[in-house]
């Protein structure tokens, strides 16, 4: 079995970047701002999984933030670091590396870009996101740096994130209309968190487009810790505002 990281390079350099269509069903009418958010592998931080996964090895991470639920916008979900592309952003790559140093105090020199994957529209918040993929050749200590903005910053090992007893939905209805979107339930320093909507949507295709996935039960529901303030339909929302 090849390793996660040549996996990685091998899925991008197929052009299978498109990895959650769902995402597309509601295009942005108009100007859309750019954004991007980072999707960060590696051996973050030495500490590997108790849980042995089919696919991948026991110390491969992948860097989440948890939003501050002051945040006007998705307040306490749990996020890639990320966020709307500057003027002084020469692309969108960039802008990831530099919000994710902003959000984590990250080095981004350290930090080795494989590819990006398809921008997401998100009709609602009108913002088209870059997700960029990236592998940790150098980590360097991670925080929240800004408690106005982040919460926590946390490593996840991916077998975890794998396990078929931690994966389900959430299922939100309002007015007769019902989402449902993949979720997984982690365990943090600051206590259990649901992990669903935009990034979870991203990690679901981009894990089943890997390969790595192991068969979980889609009719079980995980609750939702944080309260939700957006309208069910644009739920996978857009990072920082």
């Amino acid at each position: 079995m090849s390793s996660p990281r040549a996996q990685l390079e091998d899925l991008l350099a197929r052009g299978l970047g498109d990895v959650s269509p769902a995402l597309r069903a509601a295009p942005v009418e108009g100007e859309a701002r750019a954004a991007a958010v980072l999707i960060l592998f590696g051996v973050l931080d030495g500490i590997p999984s108790e849980r042995a996964a089919r696919h991948v090895p026991s110390d491969l991470d992948v860097l989440l933030l948890a939003r501050a639920s002051t945040l006007r916008a998705h307040p306490g979900q749990v996020a890639f670091p990320g966020g709307r592309v500057d003027p002084e952003d020469p692309d969108a790559v960039a802008a990831a590396l530099r919000e994710a140093q902003e959000e984590t105090g990250l080095d981004p020199d350290g930090v080795e870009v494989l590819g990006t994957l398809e921008p997401v529209p998100l009709a609602f918040s009108r913002h088209e996101v870059t997700p960029v993929v990236g592998w940790w050749t150098r980590p360097t200590t991670v925080r929240a740096v800004d408690a106005a903005e982040s919460a926590e910053v946390f490593r996840v090992p991916v077998a975890d994130l794998l396990d078929p007893a931690r994966r389900g939905v959430t299922v939100l209805r309002r007015d007769g209309r019902e989402w449902r979107g993949p979720a997984f339930a982690l365990d943090t320093a600051r206590g259990p968190q649901t992990l669903w909507g935009f990034t979870a949507m991203l990690l679901d295709g981009l894990f089943d487009r890997l390969g790595w996935t192991e068969a979980w039960d889609a009719s079980r529901e995980i609750p939702l810790r944080e309260p939700v303030v957006a309208d069910p339909v644009v739920l996978p929302g857009p990072p920082r505002p």
